[in-house]
């Protein structure tokens, strides 16, 4: 297992994104409107992605296990997770959970005291177990449904509660 940064110019960024969209259209698209689906499917275009890559907007990661990529996460602003996801076979295997850990070791080193993500309907369990809590009530922007949610950081690990 490792996770390794994937650089805007690297051959990862296609594959990476690719995993999002069948993970997206599975999993989260049914909840979205097709505005929202739309807004996603822009939101995730390979040239949007490497532009905010080289411009340092975002930090994306991958999860690699046999140099299969299973999981990648995406930060912007240095503490708002902006993309996660994790290959359908391999959900419940503690992927996202390792993912967080890099996203909130890289958000401590920048100097934040908090992590936040805007969370689909999908996710929100995941989040919670994640040690994440609403901030806000659910919202739609475009579309996109999302609840508002933040984990404190107080040291170099997502908080773990169970449930």
């Amino acid at each position: 297992m490792v996770i390794q940064k994937i650089e805007s110019t690297s051959s990862e960024v296609p594959k990476a994104l690719a995993l999002v969209w069948q993970t997206f259209l599975e999993f989260e698209a049914p909840d979205y409107s097709e505005q929202g689906i739309q807004e996603f499917k822009e939101f995730i275009a390979l040239s949007t992605i490497r532009n905010k890559l080289a411009n340092e907007e975002l930090v994306l990661w991958g999860f690699y296990e046999e140099k299969k990529l299973l999981g990648v996460i995406a930060v912007r602003e240095n503490n708002h997770i902006s993309l996660l996801f994790v290959d359908k076979d391999h959900h419940y295997k503690g992927i996202a959970r390792k993912l967080c850990e890099a996203a909130v070791d890289y958000s401590l080193k920048k100097g934040n005291k908090r992590i936040t993500v805007n969370s689909s309907p999908y996710a929100v369990t995941a989040y919670h177990k994640l040690g994440f809590t609403p901030t806000d009530k659910e919202q739609s922007i475009n579309g996109i449904r999302f609840l508002p949610m933040e984990s404190l950081l107080r040291d170099k690990s997502v908080n773990n509660k169970k449930g």
